[in-house]
């Protein structure tokens, strides 16, 4: 699944940017460290072949994490949702309000307010193989997984905004957002999109065999990894197509 080009979308000012982000404080993982990558070419990678990533913030002081769809413009992530969605509602109302953005703020209530954006740990993960090991204890996956830190903006740009749902649908599937009905006014004020800009970033995976003790590798259980890899099945029409409508060639599992 490539990447998105999108008219209309700015990128950050780095037009040639390093082969690998910058580790911080909370891209060091505490475990496994070995397994951790900084590489951009593998981090665009694993976000490009995934369809959905968990959005997680804080909400009157506890944690949410929320699945949704996203897509990457460069080293921009954009993912969307209602305007009535809690996220992008506090996204618009910038970091400082915490509970709902302290419920509109009381009237006659004087303060300064802060910058829109919403902080934000999105992460994706694909399952590349079960480990069965001799042992319960080393069971284990193959995987590859990213985490991203930073401030969710909202896009207020209506070119941006466009060009951002263009490339949600080409996430998908590649050229779709040229073979369908752009989105109308009314649907465009009703949807809201964030951007999350690439810069505190990680990848880690885990890949090879099984890692029994010694001792354990006469045992007469098996021992192995199972792959796992996406399938997509053949295209299902719907009932209500126009006469003669034929599946395109760029759907997946043609």
């Amino acid at each position: 699944m490539p990447h998105t080009t999108a008219r209309g979308i700015t990128p950050p000012a780095s037009q040639d940017p390093p082969a690998a982000y910058a580790p911080t404080d909370r891209t060091v993982p505490t475990r496994s460290a070995n397994r951790a990558s900084y590489d951009r070419d593998l981090v665009h990678s694993i976000l490009d072949e995934a369809y959905v990533c968990h959005l997680g913030f804080v909400r009157d002081g506890a944690p949410v994490v929320l699945p949704t769809l996203f897509a990457r413009v460069g080293e921009r992530l954009y993912v969307h949702g209602s305007t009535g969605s809690r996220p992008l509602r506090m996204a618009g109302r910038g970091p400082g309000h915490a509970k709902e953005r302290d419920e509109e703020r009381e009237e006659g209530e004087e303060g300064e307010q802060s910058a829109p954006g919403l902080p934000v740990c999105l992460t994706v993960t694909h399952v590349d193989g079960l480990v069965l090991a001799r042992s319960a204890f080393h069971h284990s996956i193959n995987y590859r997984s990213v985490v991203v830190h930073g401030l969710a903006e909202p896009v207020t740009d209506p070119e941006e905004k466009r060009a951002a749902l263009d490339a949600l649908v080409d996430h998908v599937v590649a050229g779709r957002s040229a073979d369908s009905r752009p989105a109308n006014a009314k649907e465009l004020a009703a949807t809201a999109v964030l951007r999350l800009d690439l810069r505190e970033v990680s990848a880690k995976a885990r890949t090879g065999g099984v890692n029994d003790e010694p001792e354990d590798l006469g045992l007469p259980h098996w021992a192995g990894v199972v792959p796992v890899r996406p399938a997509y099945g053949a295209p299902i029409a719907d009932p209500a197509l126009a006469p003669g409508t034929a599946a395109p060639e760029y759907l997946p599992g043609r």
